[in-house]
């Protein structure tokens, strides 16, 4: 067990040099590890490092581990391996935060339609569905009806989304379908001081909740027969899982397939449901995920960027598929 996570941590390591080593212009070890400790003498290199890809790279790490644990965090609560951060609707409800501001106020300056312009709309969106949800869950006590009602309220942001769009310029939809690509190189040291504390929130509640989970697991009446409040759990799950997808969304736009897929890679690595060490298990695996999706997006040597969303689609689908066609047998 012990040796598994030694060798995660050493591909975390090995992932986030490559990472800020690796791209357009491909730079020496040398050079990187002097800009890191405050001893580079060439002001480009310190430049490119600490300012471009040292932050890129930390971004891959907090999303990948943020998106990974909310994916946790909702398989459990829907005892569905199929769940992922998305379906309580809060991703569409940033999404939908986003295209208000982008399609549905065009009058605005283009400055306050990017940036911390973006970022506010997003968090706004999430936070609104999120109150929904609570309230709902709150009344809805049966996970499977919370679960539709979910899914309910991302097809309604995504087709009030879909008539913006219709009806939208081509200026502010090319914004908006820009920020669905996905982009972790738009997160500065200014996001990162408010990103980073907010996914370090979400991460402490769902790591107290270890314990509960893993008698949730066992099923509902039981848990509640141990004294857990299922209604508590519930809330504080979903609070945990929107601060962390609500987050991710908002700086680095939505980003598919991680919440869903590195749950189930890190219990086929460790062969466990246990959350003592699943969850800490789907933050490195998510973070190397995520570190490695940086690097293909970014395609060493050349000029060219993918979309981080298509990246981590192309990594994901095929584990959905080897899940669907395991669970079949």
């Amino acid at each position: 067990m012990k040796k598994k996570f030694v060798f995660l941590l050493a591909l975390l390591l090995l992932a986030l040099v490559a990472d800020i080593a690796l791209g357009s212009v491909s730079l020496p070890l040398s050079e990187v590890w002097a800009a890191l400790t405050g001893q580079s003498q060439d002001e480009v290199y310190r430049e490119i490092i600490l300012n471009h890809r040292l932050p890129k790279a930390l971004t891959a790490i907090l999303a990948g581990a943020a998106l990974s644990v909310a994916g946790v965090l909702m398989q459990t609560l829907f005892q569905n391996p199929l769940a992922g951060p998305d379906v309580l609707g809060v991703t569409s409800g940033a999404s939908l935060g986003v295209a208000l501001l982008t399609m549905g106020t065009s009058a605005l300056p283009l400055w306050m339609l990017t940036g911390w312009g973006q970022v506010t709309a997003a968090v706004a969106g999430a936070v609104c569905v999120l109150l929904l949800v609570i309230v709902v869950s709150i009344k809805v006590p049966n996970a499977v009806s919370l679960l539709i009602i979910g899914m309910m309220f991302g097809s309604f942001a995504g087709a009030v989304v879909s008539i913006l769009q219709s009806v939208s310029n081509p200026d502010t939809l090319k914004l908006f379908v820009t920020w669905t690509f996905g982009s972790l190189s738009a997160v500065g040291w200014d996001y990162m001081l408010v990103m980073a504390p907010v996914i370090g929130i979400g991460l402490l509640i769902a790591l107290l909740l270890q314990k509960q989970l893993n008698v949730f697991l066992l099923g509902q009446n039981y848990a509640s027969g141990l004294g857990i409040s299922v209604s508590r759990l519930r809330l504080f799950t979903i609070l945990a899982t929107a601060l962390l997808a609500g987050t991710s969304t908002a700086f680095t736009g939505p980003i598919a397939f991680i919440g869903i897929t590195m749950p189930h890679v890190a219990r086929g690595l460790f062969r466990t449901s246990n959350h003592h060490i699943i969850l800490p298990a789907s933050i490195l695996c998510g973070a190397v995920t995520m570190l490695l999706c940086d690097l293909i997006s970014g395609l060493p040597g050349t000029q060219t960027t993918l979309p981080i969303n298509a990246v981590t689609a192309l990594f994901g689908a095929p584990i959905i598929v080897w899940i669907i066609a395991k669970k079949s047998h």
